[in-house]
């Protein structure tokens, strides 16, 4: 069953927790109208859509609960005024970094293979900055702190993967699977570990800047600190 956590909520916008495996708004088809934005419709009924996050990723989404609302937070997203941050535990070992490195490739359908992302010369232009929290010595793999400065789709899973570092339990994009224990972490179902971490946005009506911080189940909490808030 599914948890949707409520991390905020006023007249204006509502952020959430969105759990890995449902989807953040429906898909084609009657077995794909399960998802994020149809449960919170059922207890917030003017919530409405601003951005996304894949079904397999976890973590932090906001909706608007306003037209107005919607529109500039939208335009915050499109104009890349927020700040999105991301946790992933990938394959390969990369000792700790205190500096941002950076991925700047261009990311486009992988046609053949859809629904595949591909890096592409003739895509769209794609940044990703990225820093490493430390490497397991048992496991080989690593945990990376995440900022995309674009929005492209699959764009971490497809730049991570382009140097050499999928996600772990990335089906579309890693062949390594998340299952049983991890050197990093706690007990896991077999998922991909991709978690939206922290939101930092302007509050579309007053202007206040508001910071969410979700940690991941999948990390233990000597690297991050356990949080709380109200499910339903």
């Amino acid at each position: 069953m599914y948890c949707i956590e409520i991390i905020f909520s006023d007249p204006h916008l509502l952020v959430i927790n969105k759990p890995a495996g449902l989807l953040a708004v429906p898909g084609r088809g009657a077995d794909k109208a399960d998802c994020v934005h149809t449960r919170l419709k059922e207890s917030f009924a003017d919530a409405l859509v601003v951005h996304r996050l894949d079904q397999a990723t976890s973590g932090l989404m906001v909706f608007a609960r306003t037209p107005k609302a919607q529109k500039e937070l939208g335009k915050g997203f499109a104009a890349q005024q927020v700040s999105k941050t991301y946790l992933a535990v990938v394959n390969g070992q990369v000792g700790l970094t205190q500096d941002w490195q950076r991925i700047d490739k261009p990311i486009g359908a992988d046609w053949p293979r859809r629904p595949k992302q591909r890096i592409d010369v003739a895509g769209k232009p794609s940044v990703t900055l990225w820093r490493s929290l430390g490497g397991g010595e048992k496991s080989m793999t690593s945990v990376l702190e995440l900022k995309p400065l674009s929005g492209r789709t699959h764009q971490l899973r497809v730049h991570l993967m382009s140097i050499g570092l999928p996600i772990v339990g990335d089906s579309l994009y890693s062949e390594v699977q998340a299952a049983g224990s991890l050197e990093h972490g706690e007990q896991v179902n077999s998922r991909m570990l991709l978690h939206a971490y922290q939101l930092e946005f302007e509050h579309p009506v007053t202007g206040e800047t508001l910071k969410f911080v979700s940690h991941p189940e999948f990390l233990h909490p000597r690297l991050l600190k356990s949080n709380s808030s109200e499910c339903f």
